[in-house]
């Protein structure tokens, strides 16, 4: 059997799309975590970040569609597709949340242990799949994706408390290099941070909170990019999603009662810091990437690149923060692993409306020629309209 590269990696830019959108995922969880103070808090308002995030991201991608096209067909663009704009608020809303929870997630676990327990997300991502776009996942197809999940429950597993039942306790102490089973379940937790995954709290809710907001956002982003905004400019559908995003994050900061001293002097000197100005230049990109990746890949194999980020997540943190990779850990990532290998078998394909795309100019030129497609339509039914009349 042998991996099918085209249909998983329809072109070259389609691949460079896919490190792309990991490299910067990969970054967002160690940048966030280099953020923290040492008692794992944050000295900047974090729901701040996110809308000068989606700030961002908005004048990026208005930069880009006036790159090819001029700002007033852009406000006429956005006026003729005004009724896709209502239809972002949902992904917007989940996105602003799934966000928000990220913050807040990455300071109670380490960025491991953070991407392994939302990788929970791929079964459920599998269903919704299937129901939106009414496309039914092979038994291969399935059996990677359980692989996958599986692999993420591994790392609940105490692998120092199953080998303690059948060993000696210093046979214990030599598998997992720490002193006793205590000193193993006191250093579960490095730097303060969470490293045995789910324990029963409210952390455990607001992971499940994120996990759900993930594959909700990201399969009804993708039906929209592929089917019911499919004609339109892919940077007025990221425009739409990025005025929406502002509207609910500045709705959140109205709700905690900080919209105006959110922006005071005094918080917006502590986010104008290189270590934070970089998480807002990542978290930009990883919007505008994801953007390309649904339309013209897919939600399926975007699980399998944030599971990819977990082996490079591991060894970034081991190094940078002195995270220990236990071995539950490790074989954790083994497992997701071959999932991703036993996937590229019997990849999933899902344009929908869209062509694939070979270089950055078809991501407007598609637009334009259904622009082309509508006139030329137009002009026909006005030519039959007067043969009509012609004849009567």
């Amino acid at each position: 059997m042998t991996t099918n590269w085209r249909e998983l990696f329809p072109t070259k830019l389609t691949f460079i799309i896919f490190l792309l959108y990991m490299s910067l995922f990969i970054g967002q969880g160690i940048f966030v975590t280099a953020s923290q103070d040492s008692n794992n808090s944050y000295s900047y308002n974090t729901v701040t970040v996110v809308l000068l995030t989606e700030v961002f991201k908005l004048i990026v991608s208005t930069c880009l569609y006036c790159k090819d096209k001029s700002l007033r067909s852009l406000v006429r663009d956005v006026h003729k597709d005004r009724s896709v704009l209502g239809l972002y608020m949902v992904p917007a809303f989940l996105y602003c949340l799934y966000n928000n929870l990220a913050f807040l997630n990455l300071a109670t676990f380490d960025p491991t242990t953070y991407y392994l327990l939302l990788q929970l997300r791929v079964v459920v991502t599998g269903i919704l799949f299937q129901i939106i776009f009414k496309k039914y996942l092979s038994q291969r197809q399935w059996i990677s994706l359980i692989l996958l999940t599986l692999g993420c429950m591994l790392k609940q597993v105490d692998l120092n408390r199953f080998y303690n039942d059948a060993n000696d306790d210093s046979e214990a102490v030599a598998l997992q290099g720490v002193s006793s089973v205590n000193a193993t379940q006191t250093n579960s937790k490095a730097n303060g941070k969470n490293m045995a995954g789910f324990d029963l709290s409210i952390n455990a809710i607001f992971i499940l909170a994120q996990t759900i907001c993930s594959c909700l956002a990201g399969v009804y982003n993708e039906y929209l990019l592929k089917d019911k905004g499919a004609d339109v400019n892919i940077f007025v559908q990221n425009i739409f999603m990025y005025m929406d995003s502002i509207v609910c994050n500045a709705l959140i900061l109205l709700f905690r009662g900080e919209l105006l001293d959110a922006f005071s002097a005094k918080n917006l000197s502590s986010i104008a810091r290189f270590g934070v100005m970089i998480i807002i230049i990542n978290n930009a990109a990883i919007g505008i990437v994801t953007s390309f990746f649904l339309k013209y890949m897919n939600s399926i194999l975007k699980t399998f690149a944030s599971a990819l980020e977990l082996m490079f997540t591991a060894v970034l943190c081991y190094f940078l923060f002195a995270i220990p990779i236990y071995m539950n850990t490790a074989l954790a990532i083994a497992v997701v692993s071959y999932a991703i290998y036993l996937y590229t078998q019997s990849p999933v394909v899902n344009l929908g409306k869209v062509r694939p795309l070979s270089n950055l100019s078809d991501a407007t030129s598609q637009s334009k020629t259904k622009e082309k497609e509508d006139r030329r339509k137009l002009l026909d039914e006005q030519i039959d309209t007067d043969l009509e009349m012609d004849i009567v």
